[in-house]
């Protein structure tokens, strides 16, 4: 007779699940023992950093990615980056051991206390099943749920006693629609306001690189001859930025943000929030006599928005409808943006000096994942992204998530067969967020190379410190790291790089290896704006 367990991993199978990320705790061996040979158990050496890789992961396959994590501890330790999944909106089925139902009254060691509640609000949906039997085919429901937009991380607790347990008839397989149409009314009207507009501007966001949207972002673009903004703090590049159209990224913070969009009368936003802040610098949300239309799959998004007419949708299918009825302005398109001149080359490099070589020696289909936001202007100014899905990052403002992201990325990369060259970008502060996964990268030979500009300092505290002048913060300085031991350590070939052309070369070198590389790079220690 087929047990819980049997029917489980058919289940899996049958949805293409057969990577699992996790790090092995005593109430998950139940489930794990006899690992099935045409599985992959990708081994993290932290919660967090299996839930990282399985979101890089997620994204770059588009599908959901499995993370077995470890009762409430591990569950726990995963939520850092179990909130940056939320806000990425990257479909995760994230599953964790329960101790033994006939103790769950005692409450022994390791019982996971209303499991199903634990990692909320940063799930879905959250559940322990009643019976044994049921795990199948809740199993096909956190499926459904997590890809249906908006797509999301989804909870599953799963007691170790279940899975010997006699399976019932295996529940039938189904699928579920992952894309919706705008409604045509409001589109319609949506489509007037941007035909009677004098001067639009287009904001695009996340969504549009998610649902594989640039060909029909840029059509739109042109069509209304409008200037192009990425929406403020992007976890995902949304348009050529090479593309004379493109403005860069916009501020995140409310009065710069409307001065960005002054002289414009109607602001369209496709696949962001409205919009996402950081610091509170206080001011109108929009230039005045400016309409907002706000195009997006997320009923919240919606909601929340403080200023603007929105409308449901998948952004691909609204920017095509769009593109079927706005007619073509009769207008030339706007001028190109200025290039930044060439840094100067100094002894350490600064951030700019390092990106403009990083741009120089960019593989022409890289892939780049970065967290070091400090640094992020620079390194948005210098290297342009020109490719979808090359530029992902995490939504949540936590740290820790880019490394292990960037290794999930390279295993995608590789599982797909598409095998773009994947370059992580990580500061000196954030590297040590989850440094162990460049253990796991080592174990599964994937060539990603890792920059890590070095200013020993957490320099966006130091930034915002002095925008809100708070003098005195302890702990924003990094002194005594070093991180060319700590990657030797981990089974990492490392170099400090202290010029352009080393820079170049390491990369190249790295690209080609048979395991990670990483790449400290000491650079000045100023501290930029952080507007």
């Amino acid at each position: 007779m087929a047990t819980v367990r049997d029917a489980t991993y058919d289940v899996l199978r049958t949805l293409g699940m057969t990577t699992i990320f996790g790090n092995p705790g005593s109430t998950e061996e139940p489930f794990l023992r006899d690992f099935p040979a045409d599985f992959h158990y990708v081994h993290a050496l932290h919660e967090a950093t299996a839930v990282a890789m399985a979101d890089g992961y997620a994204q770059v396959t588009g599908a959901p990615a499995h993370v077995n994590l470890h009762t409430s501890p591990g569950t726990g330790n995963g939520m850092g980056n179990l909130v940056t999944a939320w806000h990425n909106k990257t479909p995760l089925i994230v599953t964790a051991g329960q101790q033994t139902r006939e103790m769950l009254l005692l409450e022994p060691r390791l019982t996971s206390r209303r499991a199903a509640e634990l990692p909320q609000p940063y799930v879905k949906w959250g559940y322990e099943p009643v019976r044994a039997q049921d795990i199948p085919a809740a199993l096909l429901r956190a499926y459904a749920t997590a890809v249906q937009p908006p797509a999301g991380p989804v909870f599953l607790s799963l007691p170790m006693d279940d899975w010997d347990q006699p399976a019932d008839s295996p529940p039938a397989p189904r699928t579920v629609a992952t894309r919706f149409a705008p409604d045509p009314q409001r589109l319609a009207e949506f489509a007037r306001a941007l035909a009677g507009s004098r001067n639009p501007v287009l904001v695009f966001g996340p969504g549009v690189d998610r649902s594989g949207s640039w060909s029909t972002a840029i059509a739109l673009a042109e069509r209304l001859a409008a200037p192009v903004w990425s929406a403020p703090a992007p976890e995902r590049a949304v348009f050529p930025e090479d593309h004379p159209q493109f403005r860069g990224v916009l501020p995140f913070a409310i009065r710069p943000l409307a001065e960005a969009l002054r002289e414009h009368d109607t602001v369209l936003v496709v696949g962001a929030p409205v919009f996402r802040y950081y610091p509170h610098v206080p001011g109108d949300h929009l230039p005045a006599g400016a309409r907002l239309l706000h195009v997006t799959d997320d009923p919240d998004e919606a909601a929340r928005a403080p200023v603007g007419d929105s409308l449901l949708g998948d952004p691909g299918l609204t920017l095509a409808a769009l593109l079927d009825l706005v007619p073509p302005a009769d207008r030339p398109p706007p001028a190109p943006r200025a290039v930044p001149a060439p840094p100067e080359v100094t002894a350490p490099l600064s951030a700019d000096a390092l990106f403009a070589a990083l741009a120089a020696h960019w593989p022409a289909d890289g892939v780049l994942v970065q967290e070091s936001p400090s640094n992020l202007s620079a390194l948005r100014r210098r290297l342009r992204i020109t490719r979808p899905a090359s530029y992902f990052t995490m939504a949540s403002g936590g740290l820790g998530y880019g490394l292990p992201a960037a290794v999930g990325v390279a295993l995608a990369e590789r599982d797909t067969g598409r095998g773009r060259p994947v370059v992580a970008v990580v500061g000196d502060g954030s590297f040590h967020y989850s440094v162990q996964a460049l253990w796991t990268a080592a174990r599964l030979s994937l060539p990603v190379v890792v920059v890590v500009p070095v200013n020993q300092q957490y320099a966006i505290l130091k930034a915002f410190a002095e925008l809100k002048e708070t003098p005195g913060v302890p702990g924003l300085d990094l002194p005594g790291l070093d991180i060319t031991a700590i990657a030797a350590g981990y089974g990492c070939a490392a170099e400090v790089i202290e010029s352009p052309d080393q820079l170049g070369s390491a990369l190249t070198a790295g690209l080609r290896a048979d395991g990670p590389t990483v790449l400290p790079v000491p650079i000045s220690t100023d501290v930029p704006s952080i507007l």
